[in-house]
Order: structure tokens, then sequence, then C-alpha cells
């Protein structure tokens, strides 16, 4: 495997590694959202990495070794020399749903020897949970996922993903990861804790929250936010919320990515169904640091090699918590992984990964994700 790193910046590209011609790698792009909107900002990307697969994806933070990046553009050209790769991508506005999107993504991409999938998507329209349940509906080989929705800093307005073209909003790219010398593992965890008062959801409908112990949803959240509710819906990613759904053994985290001040309504970025109890969470920068070593604890568990490169997707309301001190969960990663494996990535809206021990994918809020690869 070769990899090649640049970061654009004032006009210029600044390389972490000695910059070379590479043999058709996968190029990642992760940018803040105002700058991939620039024509002459893709144009040089395009001329300074002049390769057939390119996949953009705006960001709410980007990760480049053992640093976190604002309003910058970061590139990754990764060439494999003993496996493949195979892209498939669609677009959410022209799908009936989330669901629908992700079957039709699983079923463009070739079945035999598939590794690994992982998930670019945008992070505005789509439902996360659905768009992984319609991956997993013909997963009969029990691939692995991992990814995460695209993110638009602390605005909310819109995402950007593309494979090939021009940035746009619905879009979402899946990388399938081929071959038998390949080894890629991945994993998730958050660090943040639960407080308060269990309540009971009593009425959603897929990605969008309405009721909680028969109230209106988004009366009761501002009712325990006080002051912070004016700074809605940014403030909600400091108070995410812990969902315990019936039949689930594991809870898993959602952060509010809209509300509806008519509706009285909160939207996520994934499921929140209805009997589920229901409780505010909250955490600190040492906790957040913690969570992120776990993770990467439980993604090397399983690594038989030294991973050659980490794709870490971390959720903006880790970073939002940790402000400045941002780069120890970073830091903390490398410390477990290997300060030698090469890292990319971007804070999120949403992140996806095998929940803790378990085979199935599912989205997270407020975690750091892992995918580690090796040839």
């Amino acid at each position: 495997m070769k990899i090649v790193q640049a970061q654009y910046t004032q006009n210029d590209w600044k390389y972490f590694q000695p910059k070379q011609k590479l043999n058709n790698p996968l190029v990642l792009v992760f940018a803040e959202r105002c700058l991939l909107q620039q024509n002459k900002i893709i144009a040089s990307i395009k001329k300074e990495f002049p390769y057939q697969h390119i996949i953009f994806g705006s960001t709410a933070g980007e990760i480049v070794g053992n640093q976190v990046y604002d309003n910058s553009v970061s590139v990754t050209a990764i060439e494999f020399e003993k496996s493949f790769f195979k892209i498939s991508r669609a677009n959410i506005l022209a799908h009936n749903d989330s669901f629908e999107l992700g079957k039709a993504l699983f079923e463009q991409l070739p079945k035999e020897n598939l590794q690994h999938i992982f998930i670019i998507s945008e992070g505005s329209f789509v439902n996360g949970s659905a768009l992984i349940n319609g991956l997993e509906e013909n997963n009969t080989q029990n691939i692995k996922i991992s990814g995460g929705l695209c993110g638009d800093n602390e605005r909310f307005e819109k995402t950007l993903v593309a494979y090939n073209e021009t940035p746009k909003e619905g879009e979402v790219a899946i990388i399938g990861l081929y071959g038998d010398s390949l080894e890629v593992t991945a994993s998730s965890c958050g660090g943040w804790m639960p407080f308060g008062s269990e309540r009971t959801i009593t009425k959603s409908k897929d990605n969008i929250l309405y009721e909680i112990d028969g109230l209106p949803a988004l009366d009761l959240y501002k009712k325990y936010l006080g002051e912070k509710a004016l700074d809605l819906p940014h403030s909600a990613l400091l108070f995410p919320l812990n969902i315990k759904a019936e039949g689930k053994d594991l809870p898993v985290v959602r952060t509010i990515l809209n509300i509806d001040e008519d509706e009285k309504s909160m939207i996520f970025a994934g499921d929140i169904p209805e009997q589920s109890k229901v409780q505010l969470m909250m955490a600190s920068v040492d906790a957040i640091v913690v969570g992120a070593g776990e993770a990467a604890k439980k993604a090397m568990q399983n690594q038989k090699n030294k991973p050659q490169i980490a794709l870490l997707v971390s959720c903006i309301g880790r970073k939002l918590v940790m402000a400045q001190l941002t780069e120890e969960e970073v830091e903390e990663v490398l410390d477990i992984i290997g300060a030698q494996t090469l890292t990319t990535g971007f804070y999120s809206y949403g992140e996806i990964a095998p929940f803790q021990s378990q085979d199935s994918c599912e989205l997270h809020n407020q975690t750091m994700t892992l995918t580690l690869i090796s040839e």
C-alpha cells in the first residue's frame, strides 16, 4: 500500500509525505463545505491529483496525522498494491427513502471477495439508520460496514458529497474493499454518560421525535436546556439522548440535527423508535479521550498486522466539548494503534460502525469510529 497525503491552504499545497505518482489510487477529499463550493479549489484538487476515483465529503473538521484542522482541504490518496476497490454512488433526492437508497447502493457492488464497505454519506437528508438497514437487507455474507455522515461545521445548512463530480447535496458514496490480502477492522466508542430521569418516547416516526411521556418533545427538551435552548439546534450537540429501544441489548446515542418549532419536534440523524427509554447525556474532556482510546483498543483486538491507514470519523459534538483540546482524542488513538499508522478522517453528523462486540452495524452519534486497513 502506498499513501500520499496533502493539504490545500492559501492557494498552495503542503505534502505530509514525499509527492509521488500513484497507480489508480482511491482519493479521499475531506474539506470545509464552503471550500468545496469553490470551482478553483475543485480544479486545483483535480490538477494535483489527476486520478479516476476521487470522493469528496464536507466536514465539521478535518483529521490528518495527529492534527485536527478547520476550514481546510485534506487529501489522502491510497494505492492498493495487493487488493482493489469499487465505488457506487446514488442520491437520496432520486430515491423514495434512505432504506431503498441503501439497497440500491449495495446491489451496485460486486459481492465476490468483498471484505468491507466504507460509507461517505451526506448528512442533511439521509436517515442514517434506514440507510444502514437498506445496506444490510441483502448482506447475506455479513460484510462489515463503517463510515460516517458528512458535516457542515456548526451551521447545519447543507452537506456535500460527490464521486468524480462537483460536490452536491443528497449524494452518498460507498467504497467496497476487496481481496484476500486485505485486513480491515472497525470499532466505535463514546464516553458520554446518561443523567436525569428516564422517560418514554410516546410518539415518533423514523428519525423524527414528537412526544416524550405524552408531552411535546421539543418543549420538554427546552425545559431541560434552560437558557441554552436559545441556541438550538447548536446547543443540542452538548446534550444528546441515550436511546434504549425495545428488543435491543444495548442503547445508542442520538444527536439532534434540526428542530421544527411548528410541530414541536426534533429531527435526528437516525431512527427514534416509539416506546424506547430515553435520557439526556453529557460528557467531559477526559471521558471523551478515554472513549476514543477504548474504540482504538477494540479495533486493534482482531488486527493481525499493523494498520497502514486509519480512517477516523468523530462526532461534531465531541469537538464542541473538547474545543482547543480536540486533538487529544486523536493523539490517544495514535498512542494505541501506533504512530506509524497514517490517519485521515473528519468530524461528522453521525458515525457508522459495528456495535461494540456485535457483528451488526449501527448509526452512532457522539462516538469516535475507527476503520483500520492494511494489506
